[in-house]
């Protein structure tokens, strides 16, 4: 390969990912963008099928009895393990052509392979192939061992799936399967290797991605990484406590910035730029709304958040509902919204949404919700009844969700995509090194799972970023990219607000010519529209975006504004 100055490899460390999303993503970016990205990452416990995957080669009945998943993949060769304490690599790359359009995929499983000796050497350890078996492979006592398994898809010149090497890897997960059909072979790890001097998952990424940019000949990398964590510290992903004494800020959450090295003064503070300082303007329109609200016992995200733009959106007819309660099962260091435990669901909240909606001849409606992970959907039903209530009550109405991730689950999220809203919005909210602190029972890949499969299911897809949280220029770089990567359309972009004392501080105010700045940069990623400016919230100018973004986009089955089919 030769050498481009302007290739970029945006190398990202993603932390703990299920498989099914990890390979969401990958179609994804693998589909939509032409960046090199290299996905680096940990599985929880789960047994993949490649295309030559024999049954006799899997030594369990039931996957669930050695506490794991057994998953098809569309990558090459047999069963293998994947699971914590395992580097897992996915590499999204253009390969150049090798003769007539086609791309020498053999060479390319050699580079994988050079890139790991590469970087095992870095790390102390001699590593080799070894003659008719793919991989990687060191001595040991017992003879020749894998330390680390490859696995590629190639298609249209780019590549998927990749590699995975045992750093500090339950070796006992090998046991129930015959490992990529070798059965007189063993398999190893770095902590087996070395013991007490096993580098950290941290160290061993560095080297990699380095061995990487240097085989592929790419000079410029830019890396984002979660929040990296300390072994064995599985999740503790319980939101933080709200019981701190009055004008005190939560250990927990303190615990969570430092952890993103973010050292801001966490004491609240009033203080605010002149730019960020709105008039209250109740005229006709925003005083029946708020009347009308009280009637029919809904809640509004524009209250329930303070968001600041509530007397423009209603003026102008647009309003978002928040569906399923006023409380929430997640505790999001910026989020004002309730977190005590959730009331029942209401069944008839949907009907009353859609009368308001009529009543007051709303042009754009988006519907939210809080978060309920207390149910088995996540709420899905719900908004799809919602849905189907305003379509029914106000045809010519446009609506817009504002979903939860729904923790991911792929049926869920399925019921909502099918209800066919015009516009599915789903926020990033913050980059990848602060969204622990941020939305601590979320995550950035599943966040980009939850987009990309609302862009399969032929939607508009929506998403949104708040600033002043510690992020840097770099950092909203890279979460544009991504978010550009996985399709999506329309992207919000808006300066962060302290609701309390007991909420994330304010590390910095993005100033409106800072905001044109990030706005041009996603404008010239592809966005079909962008709001960026210091009081933009999710719904900012959401009637503007949507009708932009449909006339931009071609959306198969979606249903359209009358006015832009």
């Amino acid at each position: 390969m030769t050498d481009d100055p302007t290739r970029v490899l945006r190398a990202r460390w993603l932390g703990r990912v299920a498989y099914r999303e990890a390979a969401v993503l990958q179609r994804a970016i693998h589909e939509r963008s032409n960046d090199d990205y290299l996905l680096l990452l940990e599985h929880p416990h789960v047994y993949t099928l490649g295309s030559r995957a024999s049954a006799e080669h899997i030594r369990f009945a039931d996957p669930a009895e050695v506490g794991a998943e057994l998953v098809l993949a569309d990558r090459g060769g047999d069963v293998t393990y994947h699971g914590p304490g395992q580097l897992v690599g996915y590499p999204i790359v253009s390969l150049a052509e090798w003769r007539a359009g086609q791309r020498d995929v053999v060479a390319y499983v050699r580079s994988l392979e050079q890139v790991l000796i590469d970087a095992l050497g870095d790390l102390g350890v001699v590593a080799a192939r070894s003659a008719g078996y793919p991989g990687v492979w060191v001595d040991t006592p017992r003879g020749e061992e894998k330390i680390a398994a490859i696995g590629v898809r190639v298609a249209r010149g780019r590549t998927r799936h990749g590699f995975a090497l045992n750093v500090d890897t339950d070796l006992s997960m090998f046991d129930h399967i015959v490992p990529c059909g070798i059965a007189d072979r063993g398999v190893t790890s770095l902590r087996a290797l070395l013991g007490d001097k096993c580098p950290t998952m941290r160290e061993v990424a560095d080297r990699v991605v380095a061995r990487f940019a240097s085989q592929l000949s790419i000079t410029s990398v830019e890396r984002s990484d979660v929040v990296w964590r300390v072994p064995n510290d599985d999740a503790d992903l319980a939101p933080f406590s709200r019981a701190a004494a009055a004008g005190e800020v939560p250990v927990r959450l303190v615990a969570r910035l430092n952890e993103a090295g973010v050292h801001t003064d966490p004491t609240p503070s009033r203080e605010r730029p002149s730019w960020m300082r709105v008039k209250a303007k109740m005229g006709a329109e925003f005083v029946d709304l708020k009347r009308l609200v009280r009637d029919l016992d809904l809640n509004t995200v524009c209250e329930e958040a303070g968001c600041p733009n509530i007397y423009e959106c209603w003026s102008q007819r647009t309003a978002t509902f928040m569906i399923l309660g006023e409380r929430c099962t997640r505790a999001c260091g910026f989020c004002l919204v309730d977190t005590r435990k959730p009331e029942p669901v209401d069944h008839d909240e949907p009907r009353r949404v859609a009368a308001a909606v009529a009543r007051m001849g709303l042009e754009h409606v988006v519907i939210t919700c809080v978060a309920r992970d207390d149910l088995a959907d996540g709420g899905a039903s719900v908004f799809a009844d919602t849905v189907a209530a305003i379509r029914a009550a106000a045809p010519g109405t446009v609506v817009e969700l504002l979903i939860s991730d729904c923790r991911g689950e792929a049926d869920s999220l399925a019921a909502i995509f099918a209800a066919r809203p015009d516009v599915l919005n789903h926020n990033l909210e913050t980059v990848a090194r602060l969204q622990r602190a941020a939305r601590p029972s979320a995550g950035y890949a599943r966040s980009l799972a939850v987009l990309a499969r609302a862009k399969d299911a032929g939607l508009v897809t929506k998403s949104g970023l708040i600033l002043g949280l510690g992020e840097t220029d770099d950092e909203v770089h890279a979460a544009l990219r991504d978010l550009a990567a996985v399709g999506v359309d329309i992207v919000t972009i808006g300066q962060y607000l302290r609701p309390t004392g007991h909420h994330l501080p304010v590390a910095r105010w993005w100033t409106p010519e800072e905001f044109a700045a990030v706005g041009e940069l996603a404008r010239s990623l592809g966005f079909s529209h962008v709001e960026s400016g210091p009081l933009v919230r999710s719904s900012y100018h959401a009637r503007d975006a949507a009708g932009g973004a449909a006339v931009a986009v071609a959306v198969g089955a979606t249903r359209l504004p009358e006015a832009v089919r």
